[in-house]
Formats: C-alpha cells, sequence, structure tokens
C-alpha cells in the first residue's frame, strides 16, 4: 500500500483547496454593474386643439356712443348665473351681458327705454336656444295689448323683430323686440316706451350684429 492512500478524503480535501485556489487568482476581478439610465420618454405633440374661450360679452354690448345723445346709460352688468333659468342653463348658456339706457322728454319724464341682453351659449344648441325664444315671444299672452311679428332687416345668421302695442293705455306706449343669433350668440333688443324710434331700432339691431365677432 502506497503511502497517504489509507486516508483517502484527506487527499481529496487538498486536490480541492488547490483547484479553488487557483481558479480564484486567474479570475479578473468583476467592476460593480453600471446603474442603467432610464431614458426620459420624448413629449408627442397632441393634435387635440382646446375649446376656445367665448369672447367677453361686454365686448359685444352697445356702448353709449352707440345711441343718440339724448339717451343716457342706465345700467350695465353682467348676467349673474341665479338669474339664467335652469331651462337656459341646459341648453349650454356660458356667460352673459346686459345694458340698459333711457331717454327723457322736457318734463324730465322716461319717454323711452332700450334693454339689450348678449348670452353667450354653447355652439351646438343656439339653434334651440332661438327657435324656444321665438316661440314664447310668439305664444305670451298679453292682456289686453297685442304682438305680432313684424317685418325687420335680417340680422345675423337668423332674426326676427315683433311690435307690441296697448290700445286701452291712454298713453298709447309700443315695444318693440328684436333677437338674434350669430356664432353661438343670443341676441335681445328692447325699446319701449311712449316715444319709440323703428328706425333708430334698425340701426341699433345692426350695430349689434357688427360687435358680435
Amino acid at each position: 500500500m502506497l503511502y497517504g492512500m489509507e486516508h483517502p478524503w484527506a487527499a481529496l480535501i487538498v486536490v480541492t483547496l488547490l483547484l479553488c485556489s487557483a481558479g480564484c487568482m486567474d479570475t479578473p476581478v468583476s467592476e460593480p454593474p453600471q446603474k442603467t439610465q432610464t431614458p426620459v420618454p420624448t413629449p408627442v405633440p397632441t393634435t387635440v386643439t382646446p375649446r376656445a374661450l367665448p369672447e367677453p360679452s361686454s365686448d359685444m354690448a352697445l356702448q353709449p356712443s352707440d345711441l343718440p345723445s339724448d339717451y343716457t346709460l342706465q345700467d350695465r352688468t353682467v348676467i349673474a348665473l341665479p338669474e339664467v333659468s335652469q331651462l337656459a342653463r341646459q341648453l349650454g348658456w356660458m356667460q352673459g351681458y346686459y345694458v340698459s339706457f333711457y331717454r327723457r322728454d322736457g318734463n324730465n319724464e322716461i319717454i323711452t327705454r332700450v334693454w339689450q341682453s348678449v348670452n353667450i351659449f354653447s355652439s351646438e344648441e343656439i339653434n334651440g336656444v332661438f327657435l324656444l325664444e321665438k316661440e314664447e315671444l310668439k305664444k305670451e299672452h298679453l292682456s289686453p295689448g297685442t304682438r305680432y311679428e313684424l317685418p325687420f332687416p335680417a340680422i345675423g345668421e337668423r332674426s326676427v323683430a315683433f311690435r307690441e302695442t296697448n290700445p286701452l293705455d291712454p298713453e298709447r306706449p309700443v315695444t318693440y323686440t328684436v333677437i338674434f343669433t350669430k356664432k353661438n350668440v343670443y341676441g335681445k333688443i328692447t325699446m319701449s316706451g311712449t316715444s319709440t324710434d323703428y328706425e333708430l331700432l334698425k340701426r341699433l339691431a345692426q350695430r349689434a350684429d357688427v360687435l358680435v365677432q
């Protein structure tokens, strides 16, 4: 028996240690892994156009300079949401503006008033707004007065005018009402009193049409 073979497991351990030592000496030390940079995604331009905000309704209202010099500004203000009917809100009302003027006679009595309201709706519902308002003016019961549609120059994209009288009133007041739409704007002009002017009303309506850009 050769020397050392009486403990074969001891020889195996020695060989294993030598192999491990040789392998560790020959294997290069690995560098620590590089930190991977996460690429930042490039923004993709969108083709969706943001919804344009409506023009300020005050810019579409009549100004004192649009009326004869004997008219006085009485009030101009934005229309508050509580002043708008629930139906108008459902039809897409967005904002509105109101302005009023008056004219006095020699006795300092108010004989003519002019009102204008400008309301901006979502464009999808503007036709429905006009038709509803027109039917309301036609069907509204007046006692004892009468109201009838009046020939009037076309303004905006659609328009209609009415004249209202009260034969039982000794002062014979007359009220004109003009409504029109243009783009997504619904406009209404009213002239009322004992001294009204149809020609002035036409000019004011045409001016209101121009103000809606």
